[in-house]
């Protein structure tokens, strides 16, 4: 805030200043009259003085309005710069909820209804988690370490089926199981075994490998070291940000110092996935022991390491563990959704780039050009450019799409790829077509695939939010030529040609084409011009 002594001063200078400045072009002014009158006779020094005053205003005006008009934009909104940021969420919860909400709008976008149902329910799902109440612990493992035993001894009761049998938890099932001093209930999910053979194994697998992903904690099971595949798996779900803890069971068959080692080597696997102290050893069904004359002893569970280190992790980490959790399933969601979006927009671009090649061949075929160039059927690339743009959802202006296509035809002039396509086209086309109609129909076709090369190199644009990629347009545009002179590819092309722009060609009379060349009959003479009225 400016005093106001200090205001007045500042004032009082400026008005000081204003003064002085008037002075000088008054007296410049009168400088310039007074070299005038010794130049101009007396009654054209006034029409020449208001002439120049009108020229000065008028550059006064064409300069300084549109200033004007910018400076009182900016004044009537002076926190247009703060509006469009966007805001930091200020917990998961808060992050969680926005993503549901742009899973909204990829539903609003989907065509396929099979599609957005599906996606719809799961995303209901999520949001049901949003609002449980319960903490939800996995436990993970091959077939037969223990898992359904360690469930057991931890809600010390009998559940599910335990035996030795690979395979013996077909489904998963849910327990639940009240910790002391966690308000939140807890959920223990028994999963079916990995690793297993056959198509049924693999297909239990992908049911546990799904729970494992929605769960909140997840107990990972082993009865000894861990195999190659068991790590792969245990190193997928880790980076997907889960919270594991590895269980080593049957501490029963080994020694102390056995298991001691055991634990080193599975603490020094697993470094960078699993904490030190989230690596603990137990016993969920100890062997019985034989007594002579008497009833073998069933040792008791031995558990108590695993209990004491659930319930710290669960007390300490327990709400950011649900946190993290859903938000990791939003943004499995999410991501889901934009694919699912991605690959329909494709299919949409794809059959604008193929509408618009065949235009773009035909234009070609109906004027010949002296060669065939992008620059050329700019405006049919340019057309094709806005229309994908609307596929994308995204706003482009008619200046910004001709100038996108004039590059990408540039590039394609650059790379040499005219001369290519229309070498690759010819060989194709030339030897069974008559001479005239060849150069038109390699023409337009040749057209017609560059046109296709040209989108196909927007279309990875468009999926790369407006972006060519490190290696610019250059380097889009020359995979798009590469992946469309694969064999499959070019011959499907050239099928799909011959009915887009040779056969036209051929049915139309007024082009006076010659017709293709006929086998001699005997004694027949070839005709050789029209015949005339």
């Amino acid at each position: 805030m400016i005093p106001p002594r200090s205001r007045l001063l500042i004032g009082l200078a400026a008005g000081l200043l204003a003064l002085v400045v008037i002075g000088a072009i008054l007296q410049a002014v009168r400088s310039l009259l007074w070299d005038l009158s010794y130049l101009l006779p007396g009654w054209l020094l006034t029409p020449v003085l208001l002439l120049a005053v009108g020229l000065i205003l008028a550059l006064g005006i064409q300069i300084g309005w549109p200033w004007w008009q910018s400076w009182q934009r900016r004044k009537r909104r002076p926190d247009q710069t703060t509006e469009p940021q966007i805001q930091v969420p200020s917990d998961r919860r808060e992050a969680a909820t926005r993503s549901l909400d742009s899973i909204d709008r990829v539903l609003e976008q989907l065509q396929d209804d099979i599609t957005r149902e599906g996606l719809r329910r799961e995303r209901q799902r999520v949001a049901e988690d949003l609002t449980r109440g319960d903490l939800v612990v996995a436990v993970f493992g091959s077939g037969s370490s223990g898992k359904t035993s360690l469930i057991r001894a931890l809600l010390q009761e009998m559940v599910g089926e335990v035996a030795a049998a690979m395979g013996s938890t077909q489904h998963s099932r849910t327990y639940r199981l009240k910790l002391r001093g966690l308000q939140r209930g807890l959920q223990l999910v028994d999963t079916p075994g990995i690793l297993e053979a056959g198509d049924a194994g693999f297909t239990r697998e992908e049911t546990a490998r799904r729970v494992a992903v929605r769960s909140d904690l997840l107990l990972v099971v082993v009865d000894g070291d861990l195999r190659a595949s068991e790590f792969g798996v245990l190193q997928s779900i880790a980076d997907l940000g889960k919270r594991l803890l590895l269980v080593l069971n049957k501490r029963d068959l080994r020694g102390v110092e056995e298991e001691r080692r055991l634990l080193e080597v599975l603490r020094h696997r697993c470094r960078g996935l699993v904490e030190e102290l989230d690596v603990i050893a137990c016993s969920a069904s100890p062997q019985s022991i034989p007594r002579p004359g008497g009833q073998p002893l069933q040792p008791a569970p031995d558990v108590v390491d695993l209990l004491q280190r659930l319930a710290a992790v669960l007390h300490a980490d327990g709400e950011e563990l649900i946190a993290d959790n859903i938000l990791l399933q939003c943004r499995r969601l999410d991501e889901q959704g934009r694919q699912l979006l991605n690959r329909q927009r494709r299919r949409e671009a794809q059959r604008c780039v193929d509408r618009y090649s065949w235009i773009s061949g035909g234009v070609v075929a109906a004027t010949p050009l002296p060669g065939v160039d992008l620059l050329g059927t700019a405006a049919v690339n340019a057309q094709m450019v806005m229309e994908m743009a609307g596929v994308y959802g995204v706003e482009l202006s008619r200046d910004r799409a001709r100038e996108l296509a004039l590059s990408v035809g540039r590039t394609l002039a650059t790379l040499g790829l005219v001369k290519g396509a229309m070498s690759l086209i010819g060989t194709a086309l030339s030897l069974s077509l008559p001479t005239l109609l060849a150069g038109r129909a390699i023409q337009g076709v040749a057209a017609a695939w560059l046109t296709r090369i040209a989108g196909f190199s927007f279309i990875r644009y468009f999926e790369q939010d407006q972006d060519w990629g490190d290696g610019g347009v250059q380097d889009a545009v020359r995979q798009a030529f590469e992946l469309n002179r694969r064999e499959a590819s070019l011959r499907s092309f050239l099928e799909m040609a011959v009915r887009q722009v040779v056969e036209p060609l051929q049915r139309r009379p007024d082009r006076k084409l010659p017709p293709r060349p006929e086998p001699r009959e005997e004694g027949g003479a070839s005709d050789r011009g029209r015949p005339g009225p």
